[in-house]
């Protein structure tokens, strides 16, 4: 077993499962761990935090459980087993004309880890995010039942497994709704705004006309430009619209080694926002869907421009009404810090619901934030941060969350009880026993 094969993507906390099984077959059995031990899937480890961490137990690695099971194109039904990439999805899908329902900001992502964080994306206002398109899959409970779970079939375990964090078993496949597009191509438009007030004017702008809107946000200004940033807005492109040839592959450029810690400090941060920032003011572009939707992906393993210490991302949603000034307060604290912040990114989320129990996404405005990890000084920031979000009644992701308390997760969750009656025995995580003071035996819920 390679040890760092089996971190996640934050590569903080450092912590390793006592063993590694890799599953081949869809049905076969789970393994039985021995006594006192848990079990939990891992895909691509591309969950920041420690919701794919279980230190001492063991790891079903599903990423051999990749193949095609049933694609129906009149419908826009896809069936596949639950360790197929995103990558791999749209490799086949996007020739025959369809793409995701949503997608996150990587496409390496498998999709029983897409179902087990909810993933959201750049149209949760149009689409919600990916548990609203999942129409059903197969559970295995560590007792060896099988269970068919749809809206109405096993619908509670429906629930409970759709942003579950891999709690509730092992999903082995997944039957899922796509969307049309009549081409590859996307036609975005890019727009400097000055501060967080132009940020929400543009969302007001946009959401009726875009299907998809997010902004990155230079979370080095301050004063009269705090929230300042790059708006982007696009849709799909129609033939008229896009070139008659295919797009060419996204390049990938490895990130060979972790970077001497001087490469990323709060200087170069601050210079990369503020170049990054003076792109120009507006422009209309014609773009291959990968550079829109992925274009982090460019680099292959990045975590290591972070160095060996590892980062944290924050992100947490805030209610509509108290958005515009607990967002300003976040990225006030984050500037007066003095921690090395770099990538930051702010989108207003719908008002469709999840069917997940614990789903993350939810009406208001979503703020995401990558740290350096500089040890205590970077938890104390994130405790007052967690202060902020808390008194306006918002929640933090556990997909990117590698340290929240017990009561922040409790006050972000409150459905939390009622999920924990569908958690396997068998299965639990690093986060799971963080935030409900479970011990290292399987989880007594």
């Amino acid at each position: 077993m390679r040890r760092e094969q089996y971190l996640s993507w934050g590569r903080y906390p450092r912590a390793y499962p006592a063993a590694v099984y890799q599953l081949r077959w869809r049905d076969e059995p789970l393994p039985r761990p021995a006594p006192g031990m848990t079990m939990l899937a891992y895909g691509y480890g591309r969950s920041y935090g420690d919701c794919c961490l279980n230190s001492g137990g063991v790891l079903l690695d599903t990423k051999r459980l990749e193949r095609f099971i049933a694609f129906d194109p009149a419908a826009g039904i896809l069936r596949c087993e639950a360790g197929v990439s995103l990558a791999q999805v749209l490799e086949l899908i996007v020739p025959r004309g369809f793409f995701l329902p949503v997608t996150p900001g990587t496409r390496w992502v498998s999709i029983g880890g897409a179902i087990a964080n909810d993933v959201h994306g750049k149209n949760h206002h149009r689409a919600g995010s990916f548990g609203c398109h999942v129409r059903a899959f197969e559970l295995v409970r560590s007792s060896g039942e099988r269970l068919l779970c749809t809206p109405e079939q096993n619908a509670e375990l429906f629930r409970a497994t759709i942003g579950g964090l891999g709690l509730t078993g092992l999903i082995t496949w997944v039957e899922f709704a796509l969307r049309p597009i009549g081409t590859p191509w996307m036609v975005v438009e890019s727009i400097r705004y000055g501060s967080l007030r132009e940020f929400f004017e543009l969302t007001q702008e946009s959401d009726a006309d875009f299907e998809y809107t997010v902004a990155w946000v230079d979370v080095s200004a301050g004063g009269s430009q705090l929230g300042r940033g790059i708006f982007l807005r696009g849709n799909h492109a129609e033939p008229e619209q896009a070139p008659q040839h295919a797009p060419r592959p996204q390049l990938r450029i490895p990130v060979p080694v972790s970077c001497p810690q001087w490469v990323l400090n709060r200087l170069s941060a601050r210079l990369f926002n503020a170049l990054y920032w003076r792109r120009p003011l507006r422009r209309r572009m014609v773009q291959p869907y990968e550079a829109f939707f992925y274009p982090l992906d460019v680099l292959a393993e990045w975590y290591r421009l972070y160095g060996r210490r590892g980062f944290v991302q924050y992100q947490c949603v805030v209610p509509r009404q108290c958005a515009e000034e607990a967002i300003a307060e976040l990225l006030g604290r984050i500037r007066a810090s003095g921690r090395t912040a770099t990538l930051g990114v702010l989108k207003v989320f719908g008002e469709q619901r999840s069917p997940g129990m614990l789903s993350f996404p939810r009406p208001g405005v979503t703020l995401a934030v990558d740290l350096a990890m500089e040890g205590d000084a970077t938890l104390r920031l994130l405790e007052e941060l967690d202060s902020c979000v808390s008194a306006c009644g918002g929640a933090l992701y556990p997909a990117k969350d590698a340290r929240m308390s017990p009561e922040m997760f409790q006050r972000s969750f409150p459905h939390w009880r009622e999920f924990a009656r569908f958690v396997d025995p068998q299965f639990c995580s690093d986060f799971w026993r963080r935030v409900t003071g479970s011990r290292g035996e399987p989880c007594a819920c």
